[in-house]
């Protein structure tokens, strides 16, 4: 058997993409499993070793540059390889009119089936035209959770049911040594603070607080940034924290080394917070400005959900879940 998936962003919706592999590997053990992802994500896609061959998708890129026969011929190039396979399933569960496509240009076996989503869930991009590429619509609740909403499709194309806890499969970023001087030795804290969205952002004189909570378990602080404005965040928080610095510039498989390997992850609605949890790093979620129900980590008891849409969890919260996931570690005061 061969499948595609397609999922092409973002960040985190690519990771909560990620227990679809396991759940097609443990019914279809030897099936070949490909993914087309925008090419920003290609290397977090190849962290699943249950994933065969990624097809790199650069449609944010090829829109400045659609006049120039150099794009048009590299996305030719792209069609062209995406169509030298002929697959049983493919599978679209971004239900976009651009996934739509890639699904419609992909090519099946006699009786292969192109399955996605019937509708969208609250607050999604749905696009309902998406449907028009579809054999098979796969209708979910309104408030399913992403990760579920992925794996449902998945499983009525499959034709078996989704009755286990999420597993991601990623393996640890391969990070030659001479590319990782900025990593501790010893265990640490990071605080994934950077969000594009800033009602999702959480107080700074929170995370100083927090901070402060931290230095009880002689545990450092990291502090990762992605953008300039970000960076200058970071310094201002690290100013007034004696235990944080400010990291350097990471790379995506850096970054995702970074989530993995920490002693605590605290962030907010953001692509690294939810890779921590895919890794059951013990990680606490903020949600500030956005619902819960949508991503929270809840395959794992190593991670703590707090706060919700308009509701940001307060700093008591967090120093309580703090105190939780360090006794299960074993981490001491």
């Amino acid at each position: 058997m061969k499948i595609l998936l397609v999922r092409v962003s973002s960040l985190g919706d690519v990771l909560h993409n990620m227990p679809i592999v396991d759940d097609l590997r443990r019914q279809f053990p030897q099936a070949r499993i490909d993914w087309v992802v925008e090419e920003a994500y290609v290397q977090l896609v190849r962290l699943n070793p249950g994933v065969d061959q990624v097809f790199p998708f650069a449609l944010r890129r090829w829109r400045k540059s659609l006049g120039q026969a150099a794009t048009r011929q590299e996305i030719k190039n792209f069609f062209r390889q995406l169509r030298q396979e002929q697959y049983d399933l493919v599978l679209d569960t971004q239900g976009l009119l651009k996934t739509g496509i890639i699904m419609g240009l992909a090519k099946t076996v006699k009786g292969g089936k192109k399955v996605g989503l019937a509708n969208g869930t609250e607050g999604s991009g749905y696009e309902g035209i998406s449907r028009i590429f579809h054999d098979i619509s796969v209708p979910v609740d309104k408030r399913t959770h992403a990760v579920l909403r992925g794996r449902l499709v998945a499983a009525a194309a499959g034709g078996y049911t989704v009755n286990t806890p999420a597993s991601f499969g990623l393996q640890a970023p391969d990070i030659p040594a001479d590319q990782r001087a900025w990593l501790p030795a010893t265990p640490y804290a990071v605080f994934f603070h950077g969000t594009a969205g800033a009602a999702k952002k959480w107080p700074r004189e929170h995370w100083q607080a927090i901070a402060a909570e931290l230095r009880n378990y002689e545990l450092p602080i990291l502090l990762p940034w992605g953008s300039a404005a970000e960076k200058a965040e970071a310094e201002a928080m690290a100013a007034v924290m004696p235990n944080a610095s400010v990291l350097p510039a990471l790379s995506m498989q850096a970054a995702t080394l970074l989530a993995q390997k920490a002693r605590l992850a605290i962030g907010v609605d953001t692509g690294l917070t939810h890779i921590a949890a895919a890794y059951e790093t013990p990680t606490i979620e903020i949600y500030c400005a956005s619902p819960r129900w949508k991503t929270e980590g809840n395959w794992s008891d190593r991670i703590i959900n707090l706060g919700d849409n308009g509701e940001p969890a307060t700093v008591d919260e967090v120093r309580g879940a703090i105190s939780v996931l360090m006794r299960a570690t074993g981490t001491k005061q």
